[in-house]
């Protein structure tokens, strides 16, 4: 069996491959890929393992930064608040970390724990809790099989850590999001530890190599960004059309608006309303849902592929409106009552792109 791994070669395609995945959430991941660039530089690649290649009992470490992205561009990590999680949660649990895993598959936090990984000379596993990004820590998979992410372990650029147990991950979310806040806007965390035997069931598989293999196909370009895209994974196009105005404002560890983006080509004459919290929630066309979360809907640069963040949308920007199926468990009941259009606010359920656009 061929041994895979992130290197110097690669990173950049994680990267990428992230910024699809992640919704417009997660973070700009060049900081991250920055730093994973460079601890790959002193200690090595780093290797990506299934959940099959460990032991049921060996302790893995979710990971990522936590807050609003419009933030993390400026206020960086310093690169040990990584180690600074793990020595943590080796001293509560009395046995080393093996392995590292981003908590979410989007923007920085696809990339970061690479860093994080490198520098602890640990495995990175192929799998990840949400399969794209959400905003708030109760939109975790184990949260909807009656797992605790606590302890949670946030620290930040000052190494200042603070470790959460709470009563559920309703108030876990609460009190971390008025933490982060308070250090700033954006910290690092660890959240929901668990063993490898506990991860079986709520880890979405392959998340890390399917990412890596977006982002190559992407980089090798040719023709219409869209035709490479589907070879990797299937998407629905919503519209295309130029960005005429972006609003934005930076609260409570989170960052919310909207854009308006008129339409261009064939789709001159229409106006797509997107709406965000960290992530992009919905798409509207004359106040209609063209797409809604759980499904991931991203922006892409209409030239290169390249998906957008939330804070990295500007006015003139040309753009392709796509959006990729969710992940299975986010359809089901409970996975809709955690992150359907009902739980951001929204008056209507969820209905698939893929039955929408049929």
């Amino acid at each position: 069996m061929t041994t895979l791994h992130i290197d110097l070669g690669n990173l950049p395609a994680l990267a990428l491959g992230c910024t699809v995945f992640a919704g417009g959430g997660g973070g700009d991941p060049r900081i991250g890929e920055q730093m994973a660039m460079e601890a790959i530089r002193e200690f090595g690649p780093v290797e990506i393992r299934s959940l099959d290649a460990f032991d049921d009992d060996d302790l893995i470490m979710p990971c990522g930064m936590i807050g609003a992205p419009t933030v993390m561009v400026e206020k960086i990590p310093n690169g040990a608040e990584g180690r600074a999680i793990r020595e943590t949660y080796e001293r509560m649990f009395g046995r080393p970390v093996t392995a590292v895993m981003p908590f979410e598959m989007g923007g920085i936090n696809g990339v970061l724990p690479v860093a994080w990984a490198a520098y602890a000379g640990l495995p990175l596993l192929d799998a990840d809790f949400m399969g794209r990004a959400f905003p708030e820590l109760q939109m975790l998979t184990p949260h909807l099989y009656g797992m605790s992410g606590s302890p949670a372990v946030i620290t930040d650029e000052r190494m200042q850590t603070v470790v959460f147990n709470t009563r559920d991950n309703i108030w876990l979310e609460k009190l971390v999001r008025n933490c982060v806040a308070s250090l700033g806007g954006s910290a690092c965390g660890g959240l929901y530890p668990m063993s490898v035997g506990q991860a079986r069931r709520p880890a979405i598989a392959g998340t890390v190599s399917k990412a890596i293999r977006m982002g190559e196909t992407i980089r090798r370009g040719g023709g219409d960004p869209i035709d490479s895209i589907v070879r990797v994974a299937p998407v629905v196009r919503l519209g295309q059309g130029k960005v005429v105005d972006i609003e934005r404002r930076t609260s409570g560890g989170f960052v919310r608006g909207s854009a308006l983006i008129e339409g261009l080509g064939t789709d001159k004459g229409r106006l797509f309303r997107l709406e965000f919290q960290n992530e992009n929630l919905v798409v509207l066309e004359d106040g209609e849902p063209l797409a809604t979360v759980p499904d991931i809907i991203t922006l892409l640069d209409i030239h290169t592929g390249h998906g957008i963040v939330t804070e990295g949308t500007r006015y003139g920007q040309r753009i392709q409106i796509v959006a990729f199926p969710s992940p299975p468990v986010w359809t089901t009941a409970e996975g809709l009552r955690a992150v359907g259009p009902r739980a951001f606010g929204y008056d209507f359920d969820f209905l698939s792109v893929a039955d929408r656009h049929a």
